[in-house]
């Protein structure tokens, strides 16, 4: 047995989900392209967990089962009131409250196929109550219950600022949720079905994934570009910053990805958002900067700009706090998550892949006298 790092290139399950070939991603067959441009969350969720998009009726119940859901356990919102507010980023704070949801949900270790769908209802519906209520919390506000009337991307919005928002920050934030929903065997979906392949719960599975999501090299990856682009500062500085940067060999967050050769495909969709969002709030230098380090860093390293590089600048456009940016990402990909999850209960076998072994040979033990 050889090891392959980072299990680059290793196809470790079979999937309906989602498909990535030849760098084009598709979610059940459909274009991300024409999915990002037409379609709402609330049908790619549909699509996701059901194989197919919805019709009319049938989007309509779906809508009105996840605002039935959007409300968390007082006991919960009051648990955030307990986190030393000053040290615990969102992300750690998140990971706690789902696993805490999961001691308030009867069916929780139910393992029906009716029972997890259900679960995953509840899910999905209650991560942006949940972000947007810590993020309130933490800034000595009070939460702001959810308004079933809303859309899913509109209501988000709502929670988070108290005001419903206009066309373009629902629209953004809509686009922003389809593009993130699944990409196939991620860090974190991977992590998932790992978790509940040995039949572990839905909310354990959730929470394994949103530990995976966290890191830096995977959904943390907008915040750093956002924290890259406040060191900037401005459009003279970049040149000279990321040519610094490139000279001591340090990575530059938001380029590349493991699968794609070509770019990107979600990318392009949250350029252009970008553009139309720093012209509006009067802050066009962020999307101007983040045009030039992409020109600059393509040119010497053939590496194109992947989601994480432009969504920084459509959220921090949006008024949001930048450590925000990678729960934002948990409320869209948990709906793959889940998908993923319902999979492979489905058609369950416990994952457990072997190592290539690099010790030392045989060994005889001694005495630890002797040692």
């Amino acid at each position: 047995m050889t090891a392959t790092r980072g299990l680059e290139g290793i196809v470790a399950t079979s999937s309906s989900i989602s498909s990535i070939i030849d760098d084009t991603l598709t979610y059940v067959g459909y274009s991300i392209d024409e999915l990002a441009e037409n379609a709402s969350f609330e049908e790619v969720i549909y699509l996701l967990w059901n194989l197919r998009l919805p019709t009319a009726e049938e989007l309509r119940e779906f809508k009105l089962q996840l605002a039935s859901e959007y409300a968390v356990p007082e006991e919960v919102l009051q648990h955030f009131k307990n986190y030393p507010i000053d040290k615990v980023h969102p992300m750690g704070a998140l990971r706690t409250a789902v696993s805490l949801l999961g001691l308030h949900d009867e069916e929780a270790d139910v393992m029906e196929e009716k029972a997890n769908f259900r679960k995953a209802i509840r899910l999905q519906a209650k991560l942006p109550t949940l972000v947007t209520a810590f993020a309130r919390i933490r800034n000595g506000q009070e939460p702001i219950a959810p308004n079933p009337e809303l859309s899913f991307a509109a209501n988000f919005l709502y929670m988070l600022t108290g005001k419903e928002p206009e066309a373009i920050a629902e629209e953004a934030i809509n686009k922003a949720l389809v593009l993130h929903a699944d990409h196939e065997l991620n860090a974190s979906t991977f992590t998932a079905r790992v978790c509940v392949a040995t039949l572990s719960d839905v909310y354990s599975g959730v929470t394994a994934a949103i530990g995976a999501l966290k890191g830096p090299l995977h959904g943390g990856a907008n915040e750093q570009v956002m924290k890259m682009l406040t060191e900037i500062g401005s459009l003279e500085n970049v040149e000279p910053y990321i040519t610094k940067k490139l000279e001591n060999k340090e990575k530059i967050m938001g380029f590349g990805h493991r699968v794609y050769q070509k770019g990107d495909p979600r990318a392009k969709h949250l350029r252009e958002m970008s553009k139309k969002l720093t012209t509006l709030v009067g802050e066009p230098k962020w999307y101007e900067m983040s045009v030039q380090i992409e020109d600059l860093f393509t040119s010497q390293k053939n590496l194109p700009p992947n989601v994480d590089f432009y969504s920084a600048s459509v959220y921090h456009s949006l008024g949001i706090e930048h450590d925000l940016f990678t729960p934002i990402f948990a409320v869209s990909r948990v709906s793959g998550w889940l998908a993923h999850i319902l999979e492979q209960y489905s058609n369950n076998r416990l994952i457990r892949p072997r190592a290539e072994y690099v010790g030392p040979g045989m060994q005889t033990y001694v005495p630890i006298e002797q040692r």
